[in-house]
């Protein structure tokens, strides 16, 4: 299913995201975030059935960040070098972080500036060996953007995120996995294959508490402790009452694997 420099293929319950402008190591172009979020409706219309959605960048590259000469507020003396952000990138970003089932990222080479920021909002974030995540706005006399400044503290510490950016050195996949801030690295040519196996094994669990842990660890950083307890709380009870929850003790007393629906 192809959309303006993206594409979607669609195997059963998963759904693989391909930013597809090889050309420019896929650069993100306004083009092609209007083809993302075409491809979002489609993974969002629960009729479709997609149970766990993937994304990953055509050729070569993940996603180098920014495609600058296809920039629609024509960044060398744009007024706004920022307004790109509010009206294209953070709807996308927003749309990743609230999709309702599992989220993984296949990084299959460099990462860089937005595209890390796309990659680091995975679930999962599986990445080939030879991968690697550039912070590069300070190349260009910007900073940091894509919610980075957010995650990357979070997930890695300020000393070594406040690093990445100010010195905008190269970050390869192994250092990125002994740091904590991704969770496989696989060689380059099993990287794809041992995505849609995880993908496949996430799609066919039960994806409607599968969506609430995601949901639950995103805001567990913003809630109190409080917050966080009676979040768990909610998210217990919406899942105590899917047909998942039902069917998992089912088969753990008959001694079965679980069939689960995602409902």
């Amino acid at each position: 299913m192809d959309f303006e420099l993206a594409r979607l293929d669609i195997d059963g319950p998963v759904a693989v995201l391909t930013m597809n402008d090889p050309k420019v190591m896929n650069a993100v172009s306004p083009p092609m975030l209007g083809g993302l979020m075409a491809a979002l409706d489609h993974v969002e219309d629960k009729s479709n059935g997609i149970r766990c959605l993937m994304l990953t960048g055509e050729g070569r590259a993940f996603c180098t960040g920014a495609n600058l000469q296809a920039r629609g507020d024509n960044a060398v003396g744009a007024t706004d070098a920022g307004s790109a952000l509010e009206t294209m990138y953070h709807p996308f970003l927003r749309r990743l972080r609230n999709l309702p089932i599992p989220f993984i990222t296949a990084v299959n080479g460099p990462a860089a500036g937005v595209g890390m920021s796309f990659a680091l909002m995975g679930d999962m974030v599986l990445c080939a060996k030879s991968s690697y995540f550039l912070q590069a706005f300070r190349r260009i006399g910007l900073v940091p953007d894509g919610g980075s400044t957010w995650i990357l503290p979070r997930l890695i510490g300020k000393a070594r995120a406040t690093e990445l950016s100010l010195m905008g050195e190269k970050l390869t996949a192994e250092t990125a996995l002994n740091w904590g801030l991704i969770n496989r690295v696989y060689e380059d040519d099993q990287l794809m294959a041992e995505a849609h196996k995880l993908a496949k094994d996430l799609a066919n669990g039960p994806t409607v508490s599968l969506g609430l842990i995601r949901k639950m660890y995103w805001d567990s950083s913003e809630n109190s402790y409080e917050e966080q307890i009676n979040l768990e709380r909610q998210s217990q009870r919406i899942a105590g009452n899917s047909a998942d929850f039902k069917e998992g003790v089912k088969a753990f007393l008959g001694k079965r694997p679980a069939e689960f629906k995602g409902e």
